[in-house]
């Protein structure tokens, strides 16, 4: 008697899991992206894994900025700054400053493939005693994050605060109710909003440069970020001042016609120019 034959399909193999994922692997050779499984599976925010992974993914000389990623993502500049401090602290990310020849800062960003190491802890008070023989390569110091603000050592002061930096902060809870600031976080704002008065805007130009384009919900204080804003929003150009009244074209006064009592501007008294065009007729007559 023949053996009976089933249609039934094969158990999976032995090493398959009974839970969780199973890859099912394709041998890509084009438009892929290396990542190294320490940031793939690093531990934190999903965001910062998503902005790290598509930053390795683009071409060199591509925009990196928060506006430029803002207009990638969904997520509002708040979590995309935050997602970069986060790569800039595990040493992912690198944003520098430099000057032009033309005297402009631009901010050049450069992304590690491998963390560039833990930014260094910060150096005793006390003198530090040097090995006798240096290192044959020099381990580049780790820049501050542009992202973060230096906290003052004293408290400022309203008092001492420009009052016209003052009632610029005042007038941004009329365009935004949710720009409601403390006494404190005013006086420590109003010396940067001094510093955009001093550079020649308006007002109503720095209102419209710290409310436009704001997130519909905000994740942190309202003054976190006005004071983003008046950190990395680069000035714009202020409008000429209006031409000084001395350097006008000065409008010489009326003066009496001694031939025909007509009125006509003129530096000095005399006649004017139709009785001096008459008087020249005459004499050539």
């Amino acid at each position: 008697m023949a053996d009976s034959q089933s249609n039934a399909r094969l158990r999976a193999d032995a090493g398959a899991p009974t839970s969780g994922v199973i890859h099912v692997r394709t041998r890509l050779t084009v438009d892929f992206t290396v990542i190294s499984n320490a940031l793939a599976q690093r531990r934190g925010s999903a965001v910062t894994i998503g902005v790290a992974v598509y930053i390795a993914s683009l071409p060199d000389g591509t925009p990196v900025s928060i506006a430029a990623l803002c207009e990638h993502f969904t997520e509002g500049e708040i979590l995309i700054s935050r997602a970069l401090r986060e790569l800039e602290a595990a040493g992912y990310l690198e944003r520098r400053r430099e000057r032009l020849p033309t005297g402009r800062i631009r901010t050049r960003t450069y992304f590690y493939d491998v963390p560039d190491g833990p930014p260094e802890p910060p150096a005793p008070r006390g003198p530090r005693k040097r090995p006798a023989t240096a290192p044959a390569t020099a381990v580049p110091e780790t820049p501050q994050p542009v992202d973060t603000e230096p906290v003052p050592e004293t408290t400022p002061s309203l008092a001492d605060a420009d009052p016209r930096a003052l009632a610029v902060l005042t007038a941004l809870c009329r365009v935004d109710p949710r720009l409601v600031l403390s006494v404190q976080e005013a006086a420590r704002l109003a010396p940067a909003v001094s510093r955009w008065l001093a550079a020649g805007l308006g007002t109503v130009q720095i209102v419209k440069l710290l409310t436009e384009g704001l997130p519909d919900h905000f994740l942190t204080r309202p003054a976190g970020i006005l004071a983003y804003r008046l950190r990395e929003t680069p000035l714009p150009v202020a409008p000429l001042s209006p031409t000084h009244r001395d350097e006008r074209p000065a409008v010489l006064p009326f003066q009496t016609c001694d031939g025909c009592d007509k009125a006509f501007r003129a530096q000095e008294p005399g006649r004017c120019r139709g009785c001096r065009s008459g008087s020249r007729l005459h004499a050539a007559c």
